[in-house]
């Protein structure tokens, strides 16, 4: 695997490959890689000749008062697992090199309306941060198809959106959340939890769970948001929200909708977790 800052060396070789005909599938990180990750790189490797990943701690992303300086970074055992899952080019920019003029003149990126709500009304500029760099990268890397966790659906929907009003000739792909045998999804912030955390902690997927299966069932929304709210508040998940959306456009979901998500973020400990779920009425 080839690993570079440059990104004159990244468009290089990924020339290469295209004068060949060949197809480059694409995995953007922040590292601290796990399963879900990989599990990117595997489907990769199934639907493109080559796969490039990359490891960047978007500073764009973080607010003030966030984990920039404490995220974990683990360079050694990330490129570890990237070699083993078949990952054949690592871009590992540093700030100066995807913002050389600096954050406070960069120019970004903004999906309107869905950027707000959701994590986004929790995390101001979050996803301004995250559109701005997967936009930036899809530039530098220009897949054909690049791969994302549905975990971060919320995200997900936004690059979506992003592809399609900027007309981006990048496929997007969402892959299945990975989990723990608990059922808690992966996630880099799951190192944040102690012991006793990380007992409490798969409570949110069960209420997930419960919570569509009572909606399914006919239950009135909000009382049975309400409940699930009280169910987690009960496991010691202090909820940031809880809600139910139209699974495409993540408007807020009507009688009417079939196609539906339930979105979730909650408080433990140090850790914010974020889960989802989709499923049909």
């Amino acid at each position: 695997m080839l690993t570079t800052a440059k990104i004159e060396e990244i468009r290089a070789r990924i020339k290469t490959w295209k004068n060949k005909g060949e197809s480059v599938a694409f995995v953007p990180t922040m590292g601290n890689l796990h399963a879900g990750h990989i599990s990117l790189i595997t489907e990769g490797k199934r639907r493109a000749d080559h796969v490039v990943a990359s490891i960047f701690v978007n500073p764009m992303q973080f607010g003030p008062n966030e984990d920039l300086d404490g995220y974990p970074r683990t360079l050694e055992a990330d490129q570890q697992k990237l070699v083993e899952a078949g990952c054949e080019l690592l871009f590992l920019p540093t700030p100066e090199i995807i913002y050389p003029r600096g954050l406070s003149v960069q120019t970004f990126v903004e999906v309107p309306g869905i950027s707000a709500q959701l994590c986004g009304a929790t995390r101001p500029g979050h996803f301004r941060g995250a559109a701005t760099i997967v936009c930036k990268l899809f530039n530098i890397v220009q897949p054909d198809i690049a791969l994302f966790g549905r975990k971060d659906y919320q995200q997900l929907q936004i690059i979506r959106t992003m592809v399609e009003d900027l007309s981006l000739p990048v496929e997007v792909m969402g892959v299945d959340t990975v989990r723990e045998s608990s059922g808690l999804a992966l996630s880099s912030r799951n190192g944040y939890l102690t012991a006793e955390e990380r007992a409490k902690a798969p409570a949110l997927k069960r209420t997930l769970d419960d919570l569509a299966e009572a909606i399914k069932a006919g239950n009135p929304v909000d009382s049975a948001i309400d409940s699930a709210k009280a169910a987690l508040q009960a496991a010691g998940l202090t909820p940031d929200y809880l809600e139910l959306r139209q699974a495409q456009t993540l408007a807020p979901a009507t009688a009417q909708d079939k196609e539906l998500v339930l979105l979730a973020a909650v408080y433990l400990g140090k850790a914010r977790l974020i889960d989802n779920l989709v499923f049909n009425r």
